[in-house]
């Protein structure tokens, strides 16, 4: 068979990453003498690892998670009251995805909560989960427009693709009755089906400020605190820390 019918085969059968290196390999294998077995787990090992490479590599562009926010890079000494084993377990366990739980991250303003809940995304990511990330206020405002399109329950649906949606700042949503019933119809949605990764500068008790009314507001924490992990964070703002080190910073100059 010629090398140019071999190229063809392969590109035929969708294995362009093999077709790329079967000379390199092939050589390795004349001058190392190995088997054809060898020889063949090798090329097929080389094409699964470079599409996973390249699904992952998609995974994370696709979830848009905020830059630079890995678990590695996560202050937890600054957070002394953080139950540090109970994150690093969402992150090296993803069971709690396959049962569809939520994690629900509590605290104020600058703490690091986006941080952990973008963490806990792309460790997801790496694991092979489609992850999408919002804020509150784009993902309100792209239900909201599907809704005036009547086509609130196709979104709903192609937002099913992952298995995970991170909603940041929660507390950001206006209360009135055209936010947060699609914030409502997506929880409603998500219930026992897919997970939701929520990060929130209020308290449960304080939720009426989000949703328009009591019952709106009973149904949707029953829903994302029914299968959840709970958790709460207490520290100082590092914005308002980084602010206080910057005018340290310049009194002394």
């Amino acid at each position: 068979m010629s090398e140019a019918s071999l190229e063809v085969l392969l590109k035929a059968l969708r294995l362009g990453f093999i077709g790329e290196q079967v000379e390199r390999i092939e050589a390795q294998a004349v001058a190392e003498g190995w088997s054809h077995s060898r020889f063949l787990k090798c090329l097929c090992e080389f094409e699964h690892t470079e599409r996973e490479n390249r699904r992952l590599a998609r995974y994370l562009k696709d979830a848009r998670l905020p830059v630079g926010k890995s678990l590695s890079g996560f202050d937890f000494a600054a957070c002394t009251k953080l139950e540090r084993r109970r994150v690093q377990q969402l992150a090296a366990d993803s069971t709690w995805v396959k049962r569809a739980e939520n994690v629900l991250l509590f605290g104020p303003s600058g703490v690091g909560k986006t941080h952990l809940a973008a963490g806990v995304g792309l460790a997801m990511v790496e694991k092979g989960i489609p992850v999408r990330y919002f804020t509150a206020t784009n993902l309100v405002q792209l239900l909201q427009q599907a809704k005036l399109n009547l086509a609130l329950e196709k979104q709903l649906v192609r937002l099913d693709h992952y298995p995970v949606v991170v909603i940041d700042d929660i507390g950001y949503v206006k209360r009135s009755e055209s936010e947060s019933s699609v914030l409502f119809e997506l929880i409603a949605h998500r219930y026992e089906r897919h997970s939701l990764v929520i990060t929130s500068n209020h308290p449960f008790r304080d939720w009426d400020q989000i949703f328009s009314d009591t019952t709106m507001t009973v149904s949707a924490v029953d829903r994302l605190v029914h299968h959840a992990t709970l958790i709460e964070i207490e520290a100082e703002s590092y914005r308002k820390k980084a602010a206080q080190a910057r005018q340290q910073r310049q009194s002394a100059t």
